[in-house]
């Protein structure tokens, strides 16, 4: 029996320069080298892996991000012929971001995206092949915003024909001032969309003017819309409750013909066709929406840890990346500054 010590203990660290998963290269029963794809069961591994990060709390779009990387990773790795041993590992790894970079143009943040993620991953299951990999670095690149002017543009892109399908097809007006509740409530508030179509009806306070938001790693926040926002959501439900359903199918704020949640591909695809009719010559998101919340409270004076809570930021940093000042306000800042 191997007596205890702190020697032993620093072996079982990842940081120990020969970690006990290096029974690599591994050989078949002939004696000829076999791949670590076959050392170890990488579909399983992702699975499990999944499994865990459900449990944790991540969000549905996490998930699925991380899922999406893992899976082309080892897509990639089951095109390589000589994948015998760490060291092989990490060159395959490097040639992977290598490709990523050269062939399908990806940003450097994706990169960076991609090397955390892998590394997780394998760590997950003690394996420290890559820790000799260092993460790249993020590109911190200012979020684009609308101006005021855009976004009046947008919310009111079809204000002047709203009712005019009344008579015909009530179904019409009820899409169209749906629609144009989504983008004021985006902007109003500066939710996300995946909180945006998690929205209960229950959750929303008319009188006090507040929504209880479930947000990232489940943790509840309350925001604040204006009373336009408030008259625009009286008078959808006002519409909804004249749709002959059931309460249990009538909770989601949001719901297509069906009476289904919409979800958020079909918000992006929305926002992008309104933008469009509004003659808006910039891309227009529900983030960019978010991040025009902010900058226009920031530019008006809000405090930015007012902005903090009501984003739903952990961290200010976050915040202040979200928050960047337009050039305008900048130089009537810099011009008071000099007089």
């Amino acid at each position: 029996m191997v007596k205890y010590s702190d020697t032993n203990q620093i072996k079982n660290s990842k940081n120990w320069f020969d970690p006990p998963n290096n029974g690599l290269p591994a050989y078949n029963e002939n004696g000829d080298l076999i791949s670590v794809l076959e050392v170890y069961d990488f579909p399983d591994m992702i699975e499990e892996y999944l499994i865990e990060l459900e449990i944790r709390n991540y969000s549905k779009n996490t998930i699925k991000t991380y899922k999406s990387i893992i899976k082309n990773l080892h897509e990639y790795l089951m095109t390589q012929d000589d994948l015998y041993d760490e060291k092989r590992f990490i060159r395959s790894f490097k040639r992977y971001i290598q490709y990523l970079k050269r062939d399908k143009l990806v940003s450097q943040n994706y990169i960076y995206l991609v090397t955390v993620v892998s590394k997780k991953f394998l760590e997950f299951h003690s394996l420290y092949f890559l820790d000799e990999i260092k993460t790249p670095k993020r590109t911190k690149s200012l979020p684009k915003s609308l101006n005021e002017s855009e976004v009046r543009r947008l919310i009111n892109v079809y204000n002047e024909d709203i009712y005019d399908d009344i008579a015909e097809d009530n179904n019409k007006i009820k899409t169209k001032i749906r629609n144009k509740l989504i983008l004021t409530l985006l902007y109003s508030s500066g939710i996300r969309v995946s909180e945006l179509v998690s929205l209960i009806t229950n959750d929303i306070d008319l009188e006090e003017r507040t929504m209880r938001i479930r947000g990232k790693g489940d943790k509840d926040r309350i925001v604040l819309f204006d009373n336009n926002t408030k008259n625009l959501i009286e008078e959808y439900l006002s519409i909804k409750s004249h749709d002959n359903i059931n309460d249990s199918d009538n909770n989601y704020l949001f719901t297509n013909k069906y009476y289904k949640p919409l979800t958020t591909r079909y918000i992006q695809i929305m926002i992008k066709d309104y933008g469009n009719k509004a003659g808006i010559n910039k891309k227009v998101t529900p983030h960019i929406l978010r991040h025009s919340f902010a900058t226009h409270l920031l530019k008006n004076g809000v405090d930015i840890r007012v902005i903090q809570q009501l984003l739903g930021h952990s961290n200010l940093s976050t915040t202040q990346i979200y928050t960047s000042v337009d050039m305008e306000t900048l130089k009537n800042v810099y011009d008071k500054a000099r007089m």
